[in-house]
């Protein structure tokens, strides 16, 4: 298989991945769908402690092998 194609397909299972784009989402509409500053503040927030967990988790996991 392509590298190019593999690591294409590895992103897009990636969860670190699509919770990037919820945040990107929220960041971008959030105004627009009637979020004030704070909730979309929190809403990222919460998205970056999950990647940052999800990557702790991924990298332990890595490290016990």
């Amino acid at each position: 298989m392509n590298p190019y194609l593999d690591k294409l397909a590895r992103l897009l299972r990636s969860r670190k991945f699509w919770a990037a784009i919820a945040g990107l989402i929220v960041a971008i509409f959030g105004a627009r769908a009637g979020l004030d500053a704070q909730a979309i503040t929190q809403a990222i927030c919460a998205i970056v402690a999950y990647i940052l967990g999800t990557a702790l988790e991924d990298g332990l996991a890595r490290r016990a092998q």
